[in-house]
């Protein structure tokens, strides 16, 4: 029998062929993900979960594929980069979620205890620090 997990404390890997592994999460997995060590997230999607409570320092996107972000718990909004415009997007119930189109720049702003779910397409996800402005 399997043991209880939590999505805090694991990255989950969906492949396309129905089977899920789970990842342990490390400070470096996104710049290890950027730099090709994950090669199977390439298909598939992954499933994560995280609490914070200021605004991101970073925006990122993901080329391939569209994004799921969930709120599970707090309120945060998510702002949407795209053709040179933002769009906010207030999650303020748990539950409440929004679709993140392919390639759009992508923060989340909050200053409350907040947790969100995200169902990423993994491969060739991008970063950039906020207050970065692309020329």
């Amino acid at each position: 029998m399997n043991a209880a997990a939590n999505i805090l404390g694991a990255y989950l890997h969906a492949h396309d062929g129905g089977r899920i592994d789970a990842i342990p999460p490390s400070e470096s997995f996104w710049q290890d993900v950027a730099s090709g060590a994950y090669p199977d997230l390439d298909q598939g999607r992954l499933m994560s979960a995280f609490t914070f409570s200021e605004p991101w320092a970073t925006w990122e996107r993901h080329p391939v594929g569209e994004e799921v972000v969930m709120l599970l718990s707090g309120a945060a909004t998510l702002v949407i980069e795209e053709s040179g415009s933002e769009c906010e997007v207030h999650l303020n119930s748990p539950g409440d979620y929004v679709l993140v189109p392919q390639g759009a720049w992508h923060t989340a702003k909050t200053h409350v205890p907040t947790t969100m779910l995200f169902l990423t397409p993994g491969k060739d996800t991008e970063h950039r620090p906020v207050g970065f402005v692309a020329g």
